[in-house]
């Protein structure tokens, strides 16, 4: 059994989509980076990849590399899914907490859960993806960016 936490935050900006957990949701603004900027994938990503002592998703995609301009962060987790399983590891369970003081995201939770479901291979009763605000303090309170950060617990094939 392997343990990985992760943690990802992103501007929020005019002119971009906002896409969670591979969700678009309506809003008037979305995340800035080089990818979709999908935080809630990017914490799993890490944790997953922190679990094997594989590096962080930076080594794996790096911004400067074209590959990975505008692309779907669903993408780049079925590419961490096989560096898990090829390290012997499927994932046991995962929890998760986006924090952003708007939009609302219950609505969208449910799909969200399903398509990491998916990608994972994995019973989406094994993932929780939760969300919470600020009250209006820091950076997500002011609507400045979101944040998320995910807890994996990794099995033996």
């Amino acid at each position: 059994m392997r343990i990985g936490i992760g943690y990802d935050v992103h501007k929020l900006v005019e002119g971009r989509p906002l896409i969670l957990g591979g969700v678009e949701i309506p809003f008037s603004k979305g995340l800035l980076g080089h990818s979709d900027a999908d935080v809630l994938v990017h914490a799993v990503m890490d944790a997953l990849l922190g679990a094997c002592a594989l590096g962080d998703i930076g080594h794996h995609f790096p911004d400067s590399d074209q590959r990975y301009k505008g692309i779907s962060s669903l993408k780049l987790l079925a590419h961490v899914q096989e560096l898990i399983k090829a390290q012997g590891y499927k994932l046991g369970n995962l929890d998760s907490i986006i924090v952003a003081q708007r939009p609302k995201l219950k609505p969208y939770l449910e799909e969200m859960r399903l398509n990491i479901a998916q990608v994972l291979n994995a019973d989406p009763n094994n993932i929780s993806i939760k969300a919470t605000t600020t009250e209006h303090l820091g950076f997500e309170g002011r609507e400045e960016g979101i944040s998320a950060q995910a807890v994996v617990c990794l099995i033996n094939i």
